[in-house]
């Protein structure tokens, strides 16, 4: 049986963690943390002093991600998408939420007054969107609300209902 992978993206503080958790165990999917796959595994190439955050090596990732995401039934969760290789994806869903929504779920994770302020402005400007258009096909790439408990319930089950149509559609 063919499987698909599913890749969730959008700013910091979106909502992807919660969303993917929650779609793995529904789905029966395996979710992978980009973002704890690098801390578990140090893969990482410098600090960077401004966002105060270690910079992802993004070539060992992908080596590290290989071999599941051919085996697929994977859900991926990072704010980046443009170093994936685009066979890895067969849907993209990019997650967005307003700016005071967005500007509260940051400051509780003590985001810096400029790690704010950019993660904002990349939310306004919608970069991740942009990100995710140019680096896959277009019909694979989705924008999903993410404000509210309601937003979670609904893009679950859309997603659940676009897998299982996935999966009718390439079950020959």
């Amino acid at each position: 049986m063919l499987l698909l992978n599913i890749l969730l993206t959008g700013t910091p503080g979106v909502g992807k963690t919660t969303l993917g958790k929650e779609l793995a165990s529904r789905s029966g999917l395996k979710y992978i943390n980009v973002g704890d796959l690098a801390r578990e595994g140090q893969l990482y190439d410098g600090y960077d002093e401004e966002y105060e955050c270690p910079i992802l090596d993004e070539d060992r990732i992908v080596d590290e991600l290989e071999n599941q995401m051919s085996e697929g039934g994977v859900i991926v969760d990072y704010h980046g998408c443009d170093f994936f290789p685009e066979r890895w994806f067969h849907i993209v869903f990019v997650l967005q939420a307003d700016n005071s929504v967005l500007y509260e779920r940051l400051e509780t994770r003590g985001y810096n007054e400029k790690k704010l302020k950019d993660n904002i402005q990349c939310e306004i400007f919608q970069v991740l969107y942009e990100e995710a258009l140019a680096s896959y096909k277009e019909e694979i790439v989705h924008q999903l609300p993410s404000n509210k408990p309601e937003d979670l319930e609904d893009n679950i089950n859309q997603i659940l209902k676009w897998i299982e149509q996935w999966i009718k559609d390439h079950s020959s």
